[in-house]
């Protein structure tokens, strides 16, 4: 079985000199090129045979028959195409022909392909322009920039973007690299086909590990987060639970959403990102028969909802905090939200507001946000924040 080599392409498509010296290259290390690919070329392994290759430019990605078998006749064989790029490889001793002998007639096979190029760049810099508009949207336009940066989503998009202005940028030099080397060929001036190709090879090395590891964090991200249905038990979950908080033997969970086997109304969502690797958000919610709320309306139902962050870094931890109370500011409450001096916190506010009450707080790297709706009080929530985020704490 004939084994397949991986490389990483030394060069930018374009380079037609640099590719072409690198595939004899290879051919003398016994790996003979078989496929492009956008960053690797495949090569089979077999015996050291120089070869000579040369590349043809074509309007269209597709070469004809009629031109294969037509350099076939002069000693040239095909052997695969990229974009509008199509390898042709002679061995040394065959003294082939060049495919071109007239450089000026040469550049007219690369008009074509500068048109394509400039059309490829303008639609590609709307686009980036449109992602931009909705990047930063995401951003600022609710204000909470910290908050999106941890959540880890908004950086998804950043490195959308951050791709797409590459390949602008990549186009852009495309571009004016066929431009000059239509005009040397104009010129007179040949292709080098024996160009050197080495230092370009360790610049293109290193971006594509930063383009392969940057496509890996959006997968990596959903691989990792998952929705479950909070246990019956504490489970050690750094999460305040409804039970610890009314401290009442009658309470049960109240069922009212299953989809998917899962129990919506109690659950818990893991999520992971860069600037926060650990974080947990959860909804739980309770009844209990014997009591009603204090107007009489209905059966006394708490509930409690949770956010948990581990973060990266502990400079991120309060303006982490500030992003959180505007986010879960509604813009009608008639309570204000007061910051608490607290032996075990760095930071502590509160919001009560009737049954309602918030909780934002923050200790080294773990934030911790909790809106619960009962009669339990601000203290019994605040004792169970605290004993939740040791379970975060180094």
């Amino acid at each position: 079985m004939t084994k397949i080599v991986y490389k990483v392409r030394p060069a930018d498509y374009w380079r037609i000199g640099e590719h072409e010296s690198w595939f004899s290259a290879m051919s003398l290390k016994g790996l003979h090129l078989c496929k492009m690919g956008t960053y690797f070329a495949h090569f089979k392994k077999g015996d050291s045979k120089r070869m000579e290759y040369q590349i043809e430019v074509t309007k269209n990605k597709r070469i004809s028959d009629e031109q294969i078998d037509m350099y076939k006749e002069s000693g040239w064989k095909y052997v695969t195409s990229y974009q509008y790029f199509h390898v042709f490889a002679s061995p040394q001793e065959s003294n082939a022909p060049k495919l071109h002998t007239n450089p000026t007639e040469q550049s007219y096979t690369l008009h074509h392909l500068s048109n394509k190029l400039l059309l490829s760049l303008i639609v590609t810099s709307l686009v980036f322009a449109l992602i931009v508009g909705m990047l930063a949207a995401m951003w600022f336009l609710d204000g909470i920039p910290i908050l999106r940066l941890v959540e880890g989503y908004v950086i998804q998009q950043t490195i959308i973007s951050l791709i797409v202005l590459y390949h602008v940028y990549y186009l852009t030099r495309a571009m004016l690299g066929i431009q000059a080397l239509r005009k040397s060929l104009k010129a007179g001036q040949s292709i080098h086909h024996h160009a050197p190709w080495k230092k370009k090879l360790q610049k293109n090395t290193a971006v594509s590990i930063i383009f392969l590891f940057s496509a890996t964090l959006p997968f990596l991200q959903l691989i990792k987060s998952e929705t479950s249905t909070l246990p019956e038990d504490d489970s050690n979950l750094p999460l305040v639970r409804l039970a610890d908080i009314e401290q009442n033997p009658m309470l049960v969970r109240n069922e009212d959403y299953m989809e998917d086997g899962k129990d919506w109304a109690n659950r818990y969502s893991y999520n992971w990102s860069i600037f926060a690797p650990v974080q947990y958000e959860s909804d739980e919610n309770g009844l209990i028969a014997e009591m009603k709320w204090l107007d009489e309306s209905d059966t006394y139902s708490p509930s409690i909802s949770s956010e948990v962050y581990y973060l990266r870094f502990k400079a991120l931890a309060e303006p982490l905090v500030s992003d959180l109370i505007k986010w879960h500011s509604y813009g009608d409450e008639t309570a204000p939200f007061v910051e608490k001096k607290h032996p075990d916190f760095d930071r502590l506010i509160i919001q009560e507001e009737a049954e309602k009450k918030q909780l934002f707080a923050s200790k080294g790297k773990v934030v911790m946000y909790v809106r619960y709706y009962g009669y339990a009080e601000i203290d019994v929530l605040i004792e169970n924040v605290k004993q939740k985020i040791l379970l975060l704490k180094p």
